[in-house]
């Protein structure tokens, strides 16, 4: 539950995948894992050297939050990021990823996938964006919470302090395969059901629009949310050569 990973400012993951994308990167407040698990990585875990049970595939099942449960689980704690009022500054010249009321969990761990394989390091949320730490979020995102920083903040305030160009996905935006797109900057990504927010969008100085093929045609409304952020990533990477 939100309120209790908020509390001990801790998350779960499982896995043997998604736990050994995370050991690198952070100290395990607890472990959970089958013998076959622990023999494997008996190495890791003595490195880690935080509490350890070794449980039967039974009582993990008891446990598990996943339908079909792993051969481990684990506790893992909450990167303490800041967000310093001069950060965006720092982070000028790189291209960052701005989240504005996206809900689903699944939908923000892709994102995040997504950003983690663009080389995207930050990701801006508003204050009504998903919990990334949502059990479908840390699964989905495959570890790349691990290399990918998320921000929660008032999105509009911090919009209007940055000196970057501010890009937002729209209907009646620019077909972004004709717009000049920059080599930094943040990509705003709105909320499945209505987009970008007006609040948002005052301080999108960039509309973009992914057209859809043929052009004109009769087609589904839009895109997911988490398509189109691979979409317009890939054409932003793309311009890099």
């Amino acid at each position: 539950m939100r309120k209790y990973r908020l509390q001990h400012k801790a998350f779960v993951a499982e896995g043997p995948k998604l736990v050994g994308e995370l050991l690198p990167y952070s100290t395990p407040l607890y472990i959970a894992a089958t013998k076959e698990w622990i023999d494997t990585n008996c190495q890791i875990v003595r490195l880690s050297n935080c509490p350890i049970d070794e449980v039967s595939r039974e009582e993990l099942e008891r446990a598990s939050l996943l339908r079909t449960p792993q051969s481990v689980l684990a506790v893992m704690p909450i990167p303490q990021w800041s967000m310093a009022d001069n950060q965006l500054e720092i982070q000028e010249r790189q291209l960052l990823l701005a989240l504005d009321g996206v809900q689903d969990p699944g939908n923000l761990g892709t994102i995040l996938r997504i950003a983690d394989w663009f080389g995207i390091r930050q990701v801006l949320c508003s204050e009504g964006t998903a919990d990334v730490y949502n059990p479908k979020c840390v699964q989905s995102c495959m570890g790349a919470l691990a290399r990918v920083k998320v921000h929660y903040c008032d999105l509009p305030e911090v919009l209007a302090k940055v000196k970057m160009p501010v890009f937002g996905t729209f209907l009646d935006g620019t077909d972004i395969y004709k717009e000049e797109l920059s080599t930094e900057g943040i990509i705003v990504m709105g909320n499945e059901g209505n987009g970008i927010s007006s609040e948002v969008a005052k301080h999108v100085s960039r509309r973009l629009y992914v057209p859809n093929f043929p052009k004109g045609s009769l087609t589904t409304e839009s895109l997911n949310v988490a398509v189109a952020t691979g979409i317009v990533c890939a054409e932003f990477r793309r311009r890099q050569g």
